[in-house]
């Protein structure tokens, strides 16, 4: 049996992370289009959105962290949200400037309306593999994850600079 092309890349289209960012874009897209078509919201309005209806009361902190967002696009998602009347920010006791995140009654519904087509998104590209491929991807998923999260933890990588224009420095032909 030949050896699979993930384990050994040639190409672009062998890298792990390149073909789980075009399935990214397909799949994505249409939630990106329900998402801003049909419901007035942002994908990242919509990972906001649905983080705090898993988990409500949270800091915009947390709520980055746990949507796996930069706190500066976290920060504009809850402004956008809140000026839809989507969100509520409850000013602590002790520091004002620390806000608890909550959904408003409107907030909840969109969700509520939302995640079930989302869903059902999901579920109906999971038809390609069978019980036993689903339950193995969920695994190896999460197999993944731990890796990259080790990785990013033990990597000693320059940080990106959006102002130089993502620019690295070309190694000189010497």
């Amino acid at each position: 049996m030949p050896a699979s092309r993930l384990a050994e890349p040639a190409a672009l289209d062998d890298l792990l992370l390149y073909r789980v960012s075009r399935l990214r874009a397909v799949a994505g897209g249409m939630v990106v289009r329900l998402c801003e078509g049909r419901f007035g919201i942002t994908w990242r309005e919509w990972r906001v959105l649905a983080s705090l209806a898993r988990e409500e009361g949270l800091l915009s902190s947390q709520l980055a962290e746990r949507a796996q967002l930069d706190r500066a696009r976290t920060s504009r998602a809850i402004g956008s949200l809140a000026g839809k009347g989507l969100l509520l920010r409850e000013a602590g006791r002790a520091d004002r400037r620390q806000a608890r995140l909550s959904l408003t009654p409107q907030g909840q519904a969109l969700f509520g309306a939302l995640f079930p087509i989302v869903r059902d998104l999901n579920l109906e590209l999971l038809n390609a593999l069978s019980g036993t491929d689903i339950a193995q991807l969920d695994r190896v998923l999460g197999l993944l994850q731990a890796r990259a999260e080790t990785m990013a933890l033990q990597a000693e990588l320059p940080k990106a600079s959006r102002h130089r224009g993502g620019r690295a420095r070309l190694p000189s032909a010497a």
